[in-house]
């Protein structure tokens, strides 16, 4: 009787171990499900979008220089410090160049006020000519008359030379409209020195040349400066974004599509954009040593070409800082 129910018990047991399913198939399904969904999710964002993570936001920076050389007697602007163009941003010392400009003035009035000199001599010179032209027409007949020796005659002649030659003196020493005469260079010469002189001086007020930022200040009051010595950068506010995409990625974009814009600074929120333009060669090529693949070693290698999006959406700075080097995600609506 024991052992029956003993063989009882264990049939039922058997029956219970077969009805229970086993833990792999009961997860294996749900598994197989999540992956067919990610698998389709992959594909759609393959089939629709064109993505990089070698994106960088991008603009073009201004390096502000002063055009005269001198000391720095006053800085109007601090790092990080908006400013606009026209701004005055610095100052050199001035008054050597006001002395260049008042030395080139007063040779320049000079010149002017001898040309009334010059007119008087050019008036004398005429009435001299016109004398020693009667005179030598006069000595002229006498010597054919017998009147008159030789040498009285060229006595005449000579006079006359040289008072001609005075009056050709006289005559390119008075400024003329045609601009031909040596006093017409002289005075142009003079002229343009003065502004010269002028130009040097306004160039001790240093101006911002666009609308920006102040970054990499580099200059303090007291410094002695040279031309061209870059005194501090103007970071402008406008910016767009540089994304390196694989040459197989270009295939399907083109100009005027839509961007979707990730900024690793900002991750949470997606800008607005469109592809402005694709750049006619590929990075490498547009490096300072673009590669050279004629040699005997060859290895291909994927070539990235820099694609350049613009903003679509009005961007507020007070808040979203959207400084050039950031990191970026474009999604470029291919489909």
């Amino acid at each position: 009787m024991t052992e029956a129910l003993k063989e009882q018990e264990k049939d039922s047991q058997k029956q219970e171990n077969t009805k229970k399913p086993k833990p792999k198939k009961r997860f294996l399904i749900p598994v197989l499900f999540l992956l067919g969904i990610g698998a389709a999710f992959v594909g759609w964002e393959m089939y629709h979008y064109e993505s990089t993570d070698d994106a960088y936001v991008e603009t073009t920076t201004v390096d502000v220089a002063p055009k005269v050389s001198g000391e720095i007697t006053d800085v109007y602007v601090e790092d990080n410090q908006f400013v606009k163009a026209g701004d005055v941003v610095a100052q050199i010392e001035k008054n050597d160049y006001e002395i260049k400009l008042a030395q080139a003035k007063s040779r320049y009035e000079r010149a002017l006020l001898n040309q009334q000199n010059a007119r008087a001599n050019h008036k004398a010179a005429q009435s001299k000519i016109e004398l020693a032209k009667t005179d030598l027409a006069r000595y002229k007949q006498l010597y054919a008359d017998g009147a008159v020796s030789k040498q009285e005659f060229d006595n005449a002649q000579t006079n006359y030379d040289a008072v001609n030659a005075t009056l050709v003196n006289a005559d390119q020493s008075v400024m003329s409209n045609s601009n031909r005469k040596v006093a017409d260079a002289e005075i142009n010469e003079l002229k343009a020195l003065k502004e010269q002189a002028e130009l040097y001086l306004s160039y001790t007020k240093i101006y911002a040349p666009i609308d920006g930022t102040v970054s990499s200040k580099r200059v303090e009051k007291g410094m002695y400066v040279q031309p061209g010595t870059a005194l501090f950068t103007i970071v402008p506010p406008k910016t767009w974004i540089v994304a390196n995409f694989k040459e197989n990625q270009l295939e399907n974009i083109h100009e005027g599509q839509e961007v979707d814009i990730k900024i690793d600074t900002y991750p949470h929120h997606i800008f607005k954009g469109k592809v402005d333009s694709i750049q006619m060669a590929s990075g490498a090529k547009s490096s300072m040593f673009p590669p050279e693949n004629a040699v005997g070693s060859f290895v291909k290698i994927v070539q990235r070409v820099p694609v350049k999006i613009v903003f679509t959406e009005s961007i507020d700075p007070g808040k979203f800082k959207i400084i050039p080097g950031m990191s970026v995600v474009p999604k470029v609506h291919i489909r």
